[in-house]
């Protein structure tokens, strides 16, 4: 039996006549009949009695009729399924981001981004960036936002894509520095500072910074994220420099931005993120176009705020 002489025999099984039958399929007369008469002859048994123009099903054929439905309907279900993933509309995303980005704006350009394909399913993890390194190295994720990983490549195992731009300093919104319309080491140097924990590649930077400037670098509160970080600076009792993905969260949240103020350094300082791929884990369309569209959404986040996106 193929394909063809099961919906033959379908289509003839619940259509009214046998015209009816070949408009459902866009087929001939004569085509259904031979598809029905080749159908007879490999199962050895007659399905249909011949009444003039009139086929009239034998009882056997009620049973080939729920096989047959249940077999087209899988096909059908089976041609949907490879469509929707081939148009990006269905299938899975299995995503992770560092706990800055995921708290907004990557969950928000995920839910915009996949709009109404209600049949694309989302598995989103929150870890740090040595974590999701540890995924893309282990095949587990389609890809992963993170800071920088020690190892670009894995080993061979992923690959990194890098999207880098411009830091900028916070400070509370009536600081005397404020009124400048931008600031410098030797400024903030003097200033309580919070940043992030004392092993990130940002905080070292901005210690090079600050002792280039003549200042050491002693931070009154340390995160894993720039985001509570945010909460003392709101409360006048530090400043910060910030990456500028922090920044972009500041201008989209209003608590943020009437309560502080941001400010470029004089000399710029880059912080650099990271889209992780798994080398060898294939990725679906969905996957795909997700991974591109958020590196130009960055991108775009970036150049919105002056930040310099390379």
């Amino acid at each position: 039996m193929n394909l063809s002489q099961l919906a033959a025999f379908h289509a003839v099984m619940t259509s009214a006549t046998l015209t009816e039958a070949a408009e459902r399929l866009g087929r001939t007369q004569p085509a259904i009949s031979a598809s029905i008469k080749s159908l007879e002859d490999q199962l050895g048994m007659k399905l249909f009695e011949r009444r003039g123009r009139k086929l009239i099903p034998v009882p056997e054929a009620q049973y080939l009729l729920t096989e047959s439905a249940s077999i087209l309907s899988q096909l059908a279900q089976a041609r949907r399924t490879m469509r929707g993933l081939g148009s990006g509309q269905t299938g899975k995303l299995n995503i992770a981001a560092m706990p800055g980005p995921v708290a907004m704006l990557f969950p928000r350009f995920i839910a915009t981004h996949i709009g109404s394909r209600s049949d694309l399913k989302i598995s989103m993890l929150a870890r740090s960036s040595t974590q999701i390194a540890e995924l893309a190295r282990a095949q587990s994720i389609d890809f992963g936002f993170a800071d920088i990983p020690d190892d670009p490549d894995g080993g061979g195992l992923y690959r990194t894509d890098i999207v880098s731009g411009n830091c900028f300093v916070a400070l509370p919104k009536d600081h005397p520095l404020a009124r400048h319309k931008s600031l410098s080491f030797e400024a903030i140097g003097a200033e309580p500072l919070g940043s992030l924990q004392q092993s990130h590649v940002h905080t070292e930077e901005v210690r090079r910074a600050l002792t280039r400037a003549g200042h050491v670098f002693d931070p009154m509160v340390e995160s894993q994220t720039f985001l509570p970080i945010l909460q003392f600076i709101v409360a006048g009792q530090c400043c910060a420099v910030l990456d500028p993905l922090t920044v972009a969260h500041v201008n989209q949240t209003a608590e943020f931005r009437s309560a502080l103020a941001i400010r470029p350094l004089e000399s710029p300082l880059r912080y650099r993120y990271a889209i992780i791929s798994p080398a060898y884990r294939p990725i679906s369309i969905a996957a795909t176009e997700a991974r591109d569209a958020w590196a130009g959404e960055v991108r775009r986040l970036l150049g919105e705020i002056g930040a310099a996106p390379d």
